[in-house]
Parts: structure tokens; sequence; C-alpha cells
């Protein structure tokens, strides 16, 4: 009987052991996911934002393929010529919308700037007919204003001969 005894707390014992191995292994585990985890997420972070990946990119990107070494990898912007505020009725069957846009034209070159002021009569006038011909479903989404501002550039570049506009910012676009 007292083998019996001996036997089964043996049994316990190692039925014991085991649990406490099977517990201690499980936090053990998890916290070995966790690390994991962690490193990998760090790590992809690292090859996007700052490492590899951003350095293929910028090898691969058009802007750096014609640049040469020490050249800035971010393009200049050109000079500014600020036009005054436009404010015009939109096309509206109660006749109650209307816009107001302030822009600035980037030009390529600085000599543009006087052709510019030689022909703002001109350029006032495309630019007041083509915003007030517009509905405020035409201008409304981002896709609008998109093609606001690439419509804007092919029309007054028509009237250029020494350069040209290359962008246009809206520094105000307002819709009432």
């Amino acid at each position: 009987m007292a083998e019996k005894e001996e036997m089964n707390l043996e049994e316990e014992n190692e039925i014991l052991e085991e649990e406490k191995e099977k517990k201690s292994k499980f936090p053990v585990k998890i916290v070995i996911i966790v690390i994991f985890v962690l490193i990998l997420s760090g790590g992809g972070f690292f090859l996007v934002k700052g490492g590899i990946l951003a350095n293929i990119y910028k090898e691969r990107s058009p802007e750096t393929a014609s640049k040469g070494p020490g050249q800035s990898l971010k393009p200049d912007i050109g000079p500014i010529y600020s036009m005054e505020t436009f404010i015009v009725n939109l096309v509206d069957p109660h006749g109650k919308k209307y816009l107001k846009v302030k822009l600035e034209l980037e030009l390529d070159s600085e000599k543009v700037r006087g052709e510019i002021d030689r022909r703002l009569p001109q350029f006032r006038d495309t630019i007041l007919t083509m915003l007030s011909s517009k509905t405020f479903q035409d201008i409304g989404s981002m896709e609008g204003k998109l093609q606001l501002r690439a419509e804007i550039i092919s029309m007054l570049n028509q009237y250029l001969r020494s350069g040209m506009i290359s962008n246009i910012y809206f520094i105000d676009f307002i819709v009432q």
C-alpha cells in the first residue's frame, strides 16, 4: 500500500511538473510571437520609409533619372505670378451660386512675366469666361478642380510666345 501511495505521489508530481512546463511554455510562446511581429513590422517600416525600398524608388523615379550627381532630387518651383481674385456667378437654375477664386501661376521662366503683364486683359477675360461657364457639379469634386486647372493652363498657354505656365495654384477656392 505504501508503494502504491508512493507511485501515486510520483505520478502526481510528474503530472504537476508537466502542467508547470506547459504553463511556462505558453507565455514564452506568446512573448516570442509578439517580439517576432514587432521585429517584422519595424523592419517593414524601415524598408518602406527610409531604407532599401525608398532608395529603389528614388533610383527608378523619372524625376531623378535625368538628374546628375549633386543635383537636387526635388524639382524647383518656377517664378510665381499672382492674379487678382475672381468672383463669378456659376451656371445655376436659381442664379444663386457663385465662385470666388484666387490663382497664382507658376511660370517656366522669368521672361514670361512681362508677356503676362501685357496680356493681362486677355488672361482675365479667358479666366472669367471659363469660370462663369461652370456649374457646381463641374467644380465641386477634386477631379473637377483638377480638370479646371488643366483647362486654364491650356487656354492661357495659347496666348504665350516667350514661355509657358507650368502650373496653377488655387490659393482661395470658395463656392457659395
